[in-house]
């Protein structure tokens, strides 16, 4: 049988993901339900648009319910102890300036499951995390992207 993946991640974006769950099974589920039944009385449902729009919608969501039931359950809470240390880890923030433009940015470096670019978290997956971790404030580092090489000096982690 093979091993379930793991799921790192801070205990808020736990928290996170389990308030997600519980609106999913408590609200969204009954407003699919009720969708259903309210296509169901327009008659014929092999031409009824609501209907198959709303058990698409069903689908997506009881998928995603089983998705975050995975995740919560393999979950592995990042301790405080593991933040430690002068190095990116996940769990933490690290900033950095672009070179040679300086463009500075910053982000927290979170399991797969949090990761929220918009938010400025990125996956431990991602090759800029893969390249950050480990390293140090005022290391150089040359991360391989998508879009290329790009090189970046560390200048603080939190």
């Amino acid at each position: 049988m093979a091993t379930e993946k793991v799921f790192p991640m801070t205990q808020a974006g736990k928290e996170k993901l389990e308030q997600e769950l519980e609106q999913l099974k408590t609200v969204k589920r009954k407003e699919v339900v009720e969708r259903i039944k309210i296509a169901r009385s327009f008659g014929d449902l092999s031409e009824n648009s609501e209907y198959d729009s709303a058990k698409e919608e069903q689908a997506f969501v009881e998928g995603r319910i089983t998705t975050l039931e995975n995740m919560i359950r393999n979950a592995k809470i990042i301790s405080e102890d593991e933040m430690g240390g002068d190095s990116v880890t996940l769990g933490r923030s690290v900033t950095f300036i672009e070179l040679p433009d300086g463009d500075e940015e910053t982000y927290t470096i979170v399991g797969s499951a949090e990761a929220d670019p918009f938010e400025g978290k990125i996956s431990n997956d991602s090759p800029i995390a893969k390249s950050l971790i480990g390293r140090k404030v005022g290391d150089q580092v040359t991360i391989q992207t998508p879009g290329g090489e790009m090189s970046v000096r560390i200048t603080s982690i939190k």
